[in-house]
């Protein structure tokens, strides 16, 4: 430990990680804001967190019936202004630290007038007030062609149909604002002076064309904006120009450090997991999850069921999204009575068992594969002797399908999966749906043995650029769960029925 002030988290006992006076120069500040909180932490040159240096603060979206998802964007600077006020305060620090990087949660929408203050709340990729205008532009426009054309479907979660909401519900607020950015560029507006979107992020938004990284011109059309409204758009290599010089002042651990712009947190979780290209899938499974793959080239098309964000000229993220597997756990665990005695984790280590009900578990509505937004959860072929362990199998046999169905059309396009990594709160709540994840894929799963894998791939992006030549540390893992051959049939049948029952349902 630093013979220096002690660090905010003396008593962090984080496994993978390294002492301040072993880290390896050049030190990088990663800040990550998600779904439940802000978090900070500093990185050393191999990508290994420094020991004790990070702090995080809780938050949660304000939601209601109506489909609001908002949260408070100056709350959120405040708060990231408070992490680095708090973890670069060791004069211990200074001259190390050579970058501060940047994700947020993906689809962020914050509108800003004159004076650079906020005029909307910072809309979330949850808000589905906009479904109205979402029927409209899918009524204008040519769906398929903006799917190839920006590598997004359009969906609620994406600004075009946002945009157009506010405009003609709010019109008095459309016309104060005079830019529109991501939560990530506003903080950075109100902490550095000066805002660009970074590429990955500027990609989220749906508007970005994967081609050639420029705005598309017919969704700025459709929503009625001009590009110089959104901010320019920098790829991972380029620092932030124009940087404050009150920034140093605050905080004199970060003098000469560079800035780069907000990414979105899918691109960091795929990197700091270990997804570097197209032979690692990535299964994030938290609240919500998703299945990646880092590809080094623009595939010439895109499935129907998959996006694909542009993350530089030469790299793409190739994906897609599940709305429920954190939630879907936690609805079973407080809905569903399993039998004394048992858990959740029991219920996913029990051997595979005919006649387990068939479960769609688009508690939320679905966005991969079929991007059915008003989608619910169908619980199939229950009987009066289904007990609640076996609905539980069922949900967990759905997320499991689920995330089959989008690994399927990622290996149309990427080919060469030969590994899956597995990552977030419900892979370690419910370790136990691993195999049935191994199972369900035909294809080995490991689950990765450390926290924060955000923060640590949000690091990883700017170290490309100020430590390339350094060896990064490889993070642990847990033993691989290989697919089990005996089980093969069953899990083909439950993803048969699995697409009758879409079928039947849903594919409308």
């Amino acid at each position: 430990m630093s013979k220096h002030s002690q660090p905010p988290r003396p008593d962090d006992g984080a496994d993978f990680s390294v002492d301040l006076q072993d880290a390896a120069d050049p030190l990088v500040m990663a800040l990550d804001v998600g779904s439940t909180g802000s978090r900070g932490g500093l990185h050393d040159a191999t990508g290994t967190p420094v020991l004790g240096y990070r702090h995080k603060i809780e938050h949660e979206f304000r939601t209601a019936a109506d489909g609001t998802s908002v949260i408070d964007p100056d709350q959120v600077t405040e708060e990231l202004a408070g992490i680095l006020d708090l973890v670069l305060a060791d004069h211990a620090l200074a001259g190390r630290v050579a970058g501060v990087a940047l994700d947020t949660f993906a689809s962020s929408l914050v509108g800003v007038g004159a004076d650079d203050e906020a005029v909307t709340p910072c809309f979330t990729y949850a808000d589905s007030r906009c479904a109205e205008q979402l029927a409209g532009l899918r009524a204008e426009l040519d769906e398929p062609a903006a799917l190839q054309r920006t590598g997004a479907r359009l969906h609620t979660s994406y600004l075009a149909p946002r945009l157009r909401w506010i405009r003609e519900t709010d019109p008095q607020t459309w016309e104060r604002a005079r830019r529109w950015m991501s939560l990530g560029e506003y903080v950075h507006l109100r902490l550095l002076g000066t805002a660009c979107a970074g590429t990955a992020t500027a990609a989220w938004t749906g508007m970005l064309d994967r081609r050639t990284g420029r705005w598309d011109e017919p969704l700025l059309l459709a929503c009625g904006l001009d590009a110089e409204q959104l901010s320019p758009v920098l790829d991972p290599h380029e620092p932030v120009p124009d940087v404050a010089v009150s920034v140093a002042e605050r905080w004199p651990a970060l003098e000469g450090a560079h800035w780069f712009a907000p990414v979105a947190d899918g691109l960091s979780a795929n990197l700091g997991s270990g997804g570097a290209d197209a032979s690692t899938l990535v299964v994030s499974a938290a609240t919500s999850g998703a299945a990646r793959v880092l590809l080094h080239g623009i595939p010439e098309r895109v499935p129907s069921g998959l996006w694909c964000y542009r993350v530089d000229a030469r790299r793409c993220l190739l994906g897609g999204a599940l709305n429920d597997v954190g939630r879907a756990i936690r609805w079973l665990e407080d809905t569903v009575a399993l039998p004394e005695g048992t858990t959740l984790q029991d219920v996913a280590e029990a051997e595979a068992a005919e006649g387990t009900p068939v479960v769609l578990p688009f508690f939320t509505g679905e966005r991969s594969t079929g991007w059915a937004g008003g989608a619910r959860a169908v619980l199939a072929d229950v009987t009066a002797s289904s007990t609640g362990a076996d609905l539980a199998r069922g949900v967990l046999e759905g997320v499991a399908a689920s995330y089959a169905r989008v690994a399927d059309q990622l290996e149309d396009v990427a080919g060469g999966v030969e590994r899956v990594v597995a990552s977030g709160s419900a892979s370690q709540d419910v370790p136990g749906l691993m195999q049935i994840l191994a199972d369900t894929l035909g294809k080995p799963v490991a689950r990765a043995e450390f926290k924060r894998a955000t923060l640590r791939g949000t690091a990883l992006l700017a170290l490309e650029t100020l430590a390339p030549d350094v060896e990064r540390a490889r993070p642990p893992y847990g033993p691989e769960h290989e697919p089990e051959p005996g089980r093969a049939e069953h899990y083909r049948a439950v993803r048969a029925r699995f697409e009758e029952l879409y079928g039947a349902l849903l594919a409308s």
